[in-house]
């Protein structure tokens, strides 16, 4: 055996495994290469086990911080060793103080950031190691185990956050992506037209060192329906769209050819997977071999354009395609998502862009600084999508992005001028959409891509690419995570051996579970209250939105009297879409948005103040987080029972964590019921609209969609019946959450009998140490914020 490892177990006070590690040859090289399996399997006593995990994780955690190098994903060339970035340098709170040092590629010392993300990341994978012996050794068949066994499960979570980036093609959305992750040849830019059609999505790959992408495709049959579309098509945007996607994807073969024959094996035999309705995926060693596999299912080149010929391009029927990045730190937790403009007129592509835009926390609007102001789609988006990303979503952040601010000798004078006038367009814009959001959740960045990637001389505080670095980095924080997993796991270990400890009839257990269940009460009916009041503001709310239902009908009317040329089909298009239609130009057209307008602009200022985005404000006035069962001033009355207080304070943060999420997911369903409700009414108008045909067609078509809406009034009302229905099973629904899991937590830490627990005080002080030391992070950082 090495003396390295002689020393070191003699050091940590472990001399007794010296035979073991020499028997099994434990180098010092393999030392570090030890799993948790491994080291459970050489120490099978619990006790030595921890306390050698502690003192190896120790190890580790001092190696590394001599060693640490940032996690960047380099390519073995010159070009690529010029991207290599060197970190930032941040205080505390996450704020850049410095710029980059030079073009050395020297790594820098970790800054105290680096520092505490692998301090933290050391504990999780301490603690969670921990909760596996843990796990293992629970062996009881009894409700007390089982309980734990799925508490333990439970500790896992997976945050991801979602950040839209829309732009129009040619504003540097690619090279923006590109850049701010440090992947230079990941998303093709620039030289060729990018297709409007295709969403990508951009995270990590956490189970692979390789470049991979998910291809998903439309069905067969949506396929197939848009064939037989193109016979009922006139000239114009929607039959030269169709004849693009179909020369795309048969060059001059499509032509005097039926749906079915168009549909045949041969034309697919790269792709069978989408006749077989399954994904395509793809892998490869680096980015750029994937932006070149992947080029032919996301981009539109125009037929003349010189070597693509004779290219078949499958774009036409690609829904979406997910890239993942290995060893990527700005994708830990955060999924950037390369979205059309305003939807797309394919209706499955349609509905998972707005499924995806109202998911988003952080929507990043990108355009020239030359023209930002001025870019009339990067504003429309706004218009035409607040309803999806604000009430009816849960963005938190609005970043307008001016790229190309490339070095010139005004160029700070334009930067401000540009953020000035990008800050009063919104406002302006903003007095519309305030029950949406506040100006504070706006910010406007002005970047350079190029710039960047040349490393000379950056100046942050003129190309902000960095700071959009840190807001990713803010987003992967593991802070949190860490937080919430040995939070979780400090309550379990204080249950297990508080009800190891319990003796039968000592204590005072009966007592504290009256006072608990009172508490519960008294605060279940706080909550009740709290939501029954916001039901019936929003009841008196619609009560007016409906009296003004005019103003919906106005806008139907306005829409209906549009004289261009191509209206006719266009009003086609959206009854054949059920309403909903993306024009040529980009514009979102959503007649059942339009009708429901009275009513959601009767709530959307106290939709707003209801449910937040913002969770750390609370939904119904914080009634949630203000939550409490009192197991402080309990702990400090009956310390027989402190661990099992302990637990279920854990528990109750937990829960109410999970139940501000869950509200947040809910309010968005019971925001869009308004417009789905009027849908559902307008759907037999719609199949009507689409029969009507011959001379005269486009005015028997309005009037049938205007005698519909005239004589169904009704449908405002079932609008509105339908949300207060939704608003009061969220009601049932949080009230038995909240009393479930806190009755539960309470009767297995309080009234059922322990049997079979094993020893976890060793355990159990590990995580004391780890969640204080946590504990006492948040609260410095609390105060410096």
């Amino acid at each position: 055996m090495a003396d390295f490892i002689r020393n070191k177990l003699l050091e940590w006070g472990l001399r007794e495994l010296e035979e073991r590690f020499e028997a099994n040859k434990v180098t010092e090289e393999s030392l570090f290469c030890l799993t948790n399996e491994d080291i459970t399997e050489l120490i099978p006593e619990v006790g030595l086990r921890s306390r050698f995990r502690k003192r190896l994780e120790d190890l580790k955690s001092k190696q590394s911080i001599r060693q640490e190098t940032p996690d960047f994903s380099t390519q073995e060339n010159e070009e690529t060793t010029k991207l290599v970035q060197v970190p930032p340098s941040t205080s505390s709170k996450g704020k850049r103080k410095s710029d980059l040092q030079g073009q050395s590629n020297k790594w820098q010392s970790p800054t105290k950031r680096q520092r505490d993300s692998v301090t933290e990341t050391r504990i999780l994978s301490e603690v969670k190691g921990i909760m596996k012996d843990v796990s293992n050794s629970l062996h009881g068949q009894d409700k007390l185990s089982t309980f734990l066994k799925n508490k333990i499960n439970d500790l896992e979570t997976d945050k991801r956050e979602l950040v839209g980036v829309f732009g129009r093609t040619g504003a540097g959305k690619s090279s923006l992506i590109n850049t701010i992750i440090n992947e230079k040849n990941l998303l093709a830019t620039g030289i060729i037209s990018a297709c409007t059609t295709v969403m990508i999505k951009v995270e990590a790959n956490t189970c692979s060192p390789k470049y991979e992408a998910e291809i998903e495709f439309i069905t067969k049959e949506e396929w197939h329906d848009e064939l037989w579309s193109l016979k009922t098509l006139k000239k114009g945007d929607d039959y030269r769209d169709m004849v693009k996607k179909l020369s795309a994807l048969y060059g001059e073969e499509w032509k005097d050819k039926s749906p079915e024959n168009l549909l045949e094996k041969k034309y697919f035999k790269n792709i069978l997977e989408f006749l077989d309705s399954k994904r395509k995926f793809l892998h490869c060693d680096t980015a750029e071999k994937l932006s070149e596999e992947l080029f032919k299912y996301t981009k539109y080149v125009p037929k003349q354009e010189d070597g693509y010929k004779a290219q078949q391009w499958y774009w036409p029927l690609v829904k979406c395609v997910t890239v993942r990045v290995p060893n990527n730190k700005f994708l830990q937790h955060v999924t950037l998502v390369d979205l059309p403009g305003n939807g797309d007129r394919n209706k499955s592509r349609n509905e998972m862009w707005r499924q995806i835009v109202g998911d988003c926390s952080t929507v990043w609007i990108v355009a020239e600084i030359t023209r930002a102001a001025s870019e009339n789609e990067a504003w429309e988006i706004l218009k035409s999508a607040h309803g999806l990303i604000g009430n009816g979503g849960q963005c938190e952040q609005i970043h307008f992005i001016c790229t190309k601010s490339d070095p010139s000798d005004n160029r700070d004078i334009k930067n401000k001028e540009a953020k000035k006038e990008v800050t009063s367009e919104f406002r302006e814009l903003n007095e519309s959409l305030s029950d949406h959001f506040s100006e504070d959740c706006f910010k406007v960045f002005t970047v350079s891509a190029e710039e960047f990637l040349e490393r000379k001389g950056v100046k942050e505080d003129v190309n902000e690419i960095a700071k959009l670095q840190d807001f990713l980095q803010n987003c992967n924080d593991c802070h949190s995570e860490t937080c919430n997993y040995v939070t979780g796991a400090y309550g379990i270990l204080s249950l297990i051996e508080g009800a190891r400890r319990r003796k039968e009839g000592v204590g005072k257990a009966d007592d504290v579970c009256k006072v608990l269940e009172k508490n519960m009460r008294e605060q279940l009916n706080t909550v009740k209250t709290a939501v029954e009041e916001a039901t019936k503001d929003f009841e008196q709310c619609l009560a007016e939105g409906i009296k003004n239902f005019i103003t919906s009908e106005k806008k139907l009317k306005t829409f209906l009297d549009r004289k261009e040329p191509s209206f006719f089909s266009t009003l086609q298009a959206v009854v054949k879409k059920d309403g909903i239609h993306t024009t040529k130009r980009g514009e979102q057209i959503d007649l059942n948005m339009m009708l429901a307008s009275c009513l959601t602009d009767s709530i959307d200022k106290k939709f707003r103040e209801t449910f937040p985005n913002d969770i750390k404000c609370g939904s119904f006035k914080g009634v949630i987080s203000r939550f409490s069962l009192g197991t402080n001033s309990l702990i400090q009355k009956y310390n027989d029972v402190e661990l099992q207080l302990i637990f279920l304070q854990t528990q109750e943060d937990k829960m109410k964590a999970q139940m501000e999420k869950f509200i947040l997911k809910q309010k968005k369903k019971i925001y869009t019921s308004l417009t789905e409700t009027v849908k559902e009414n307008m759907t037999k108008c719609y199949i009507e609209v689409k029969e009507v045909e011959g001379t005269g067609a486009l005015e028997n078509m309005r009037k049938t969609i205007e005698r519909h809406v005239y004589s169904n009034k009704k449908m405002y009302e079932e609008a509105k019946k339908t949300m207060l229905m939704k608003m009061d099973a969220l009601k049932k629904v949080m009230l038995f959450t909240l009393q479930k899991i806190m009755k539960e937590a309470i009767e297995f830490s309080l009234k059922t009998a322990a049997y079979s627990l094993p020893d976890v005080s060793e355990y159990l002080e590990t995580l004391t140490t780890h969640y204080n030391q946590l504990q006492g992070g948040q609260d410095e950082e609390m105060l410096q914020q």
